[in-house]
């Protein structure tokens, strides 16, 4: 029986992914879910396992080949399993008996070896492929594609590791330099004349965009066009829970082993809004709403290399602050560390960006699709503030904060947005300052 292996689906918005190896050969028995690819998106990187056991008889696309989602990558011959796993032992065994005897001969060609070694490390593929991972980290440090490319890599087939760029920089005296070239070429003519660009050689430089940062320039572009964006804006008072935090961060961390910083009771607030009004967590199908159970909360996330990633809460609305600090805390440590894996980045049917973390006052973010609504928390600051008290009003030293909401136009109205953003306000302004930890 044939089975094809197709390219899996990586999350939502993620239509295509490239391949980084074959961990397999055409004619290699696999068991069913031995890892036999590795491929990259512009999220993450991730192994694919085999659906079946049996082996692989054909091999349709390479390394460095872009692959769209449900395409036929390799064809599996599930057929006499047995007598594959059985040839495959063979194999183990004979080739054991012979790298015992070989060993007697490895002080003798020793020297060869690593002179070969050693003569193919000097420089790597220029078409070799590189990891998003491994290309944040050379903007981060300001190693150029041409210095990256005379790092050794460890990796499968020399692919270049977090490790080996490292080890190289420990050891780097000085940066390579490289001159960037203009490229003048308008490879999509338009009938409206394009901007002219000054490029002034030997002063500014052309930086390339990333796979990931064109795919998030794609993902802005399609929002912008497919959604008609409105955004609401709201000034709320965070007294309470600003002294609450401080009084109890320390013993927070003390018994759950957590940060407890401002995020999850973020999450907490929408989570909440959104059990009072459903339908601002819908996807729109042409002329269909699409309703959905699960409020799932994705956090906009930015990443050391300046792009962006937005790491989902699950079933937010089902969790305590505990279980929500521990999401959080866990999304954003795998974020930094560009570990995130592809179920941790799907699922999302509400966003939040907290634009405060840079010193924004307020913001005007782009909707994160197919969602219809996204919430922008500004910075949180004190302020002299008019209150009204049991003795008449009052000027007091509060801690204020701009809340904006984007939302789709198509099925949000701005009652609907404007109501469910008021009522986040009123959850964060009401935070219950006897809430135990």
């Amino acid at each position: 029986m044939i089975t094809e292996f197709k390219m899996p689906k990586m999350g939502e918005s993620i239509s295509e992914a490239t391949i980084i190896s074959w961990l397999k050969n055409v004619g290699d028995f696999v068991e069913a879910e031995e890892t036999i690819l590795e491929v990259a998106t512009d999220k993450v990187d991730s192994e694919v396992p085999a659906p079946v056991s049996g082996v692989i008889t054909e091999i349709r696309f390479q390394k460095n080949d872009v692959v769209e989602v449900g395409t036929v990558l390799a064809l599996i011959d599930s057929e006499g399993v047995q007598e594959a796993r059985n040839k495959k032992q063979d194999v183990v065994e004979k080739s054991s008996i012979t790298s015992s005897v070989s060993s007697r001969d490895q002080s003798r060609d020793e020297a060869p070896q690593l002179e070969t070694r050693n003569s193919k490390l000097e420089t790597r593929n220029s078409d070799a492929f590189i990891s998003p991972l491994i290309i944040s980290i050379a903007q981060k440090e300001n190693l150029s594609i041409e210095e990256l490319q005379t790092i050794p890599g460890s990796g499968t087939d020399g692919r270049l590791q977090k490790s080996d760029v490292f080890n190289y920089l420990k050891n780097r005296k000085y940066p390579l330099k490289s001159i960037p070239q203009p490229t003048t070429q308008n490879l999509q003519p338009t009938t409206f004349p394009k901007p002219k660009i000054n490029f002034v050689e030997g002063k500014d430089r052309i930086v390339e965009m990333d796979r990931m940062r064109k795919m998030i320039a794609d993902h802005m572009v399609y929002s912008k066009q497919t959604s008609p964006h409105v955004t609401s804006y709201i000034e709320v008072d965070v007294t309470n829970l600003v002294n609450w935090r401080n009084e109890n961060k320390d013993k927070f961390q003390e018994k759950h082993n957590e940060k407890l910083t401002f995020t999850p009771v973020f999450v907490q607030a929408v989570a909440k809004a959104i059990v009072d009004f459903p339908m601002i967590n819908v996807s729109v199908d042409e002329k269909n709403i699409i309703v959905h159970n699960d409020i799932n909360i994705g956090m906009a996330t930015a990443l050391p290399s300046g792009n962006l990633i937005v790491p989902v809460v699950k079933n937010a609305n089902e969790k305590d602050l505990v279980a929500l600090a521990k999401d959080v805390n866990n999304l954003a440590e795998a974020s930094r560390n560009n570990k995130l894996k592809p179920e941790q980045i799907q699922g999302s049917t509400f966003t939040i960006s907290n634009v405060g973390t840079f010193g924004s006052l307020m913001g005007t973010p782009i909707i994160n699709q197919p969602e219809v609504a996204i919430l922008a928390l500004g910075i949180i600051k004190k302020r002299p503030e008019v209150i009204t008290t049991s003795t008449g009003d009052e000027i007091a030293i509060r801690s204020m904060m701009y809340l904006s909401l984007s939302f789709d136009h198509r099925v949000v109205d701005g009652f609907l947005g404007g109501s469910f953003l008021r009522k986040v306000g009123d959850y964060l302004e009401q935070f219950d300052a006897n809430t135990t930890i």
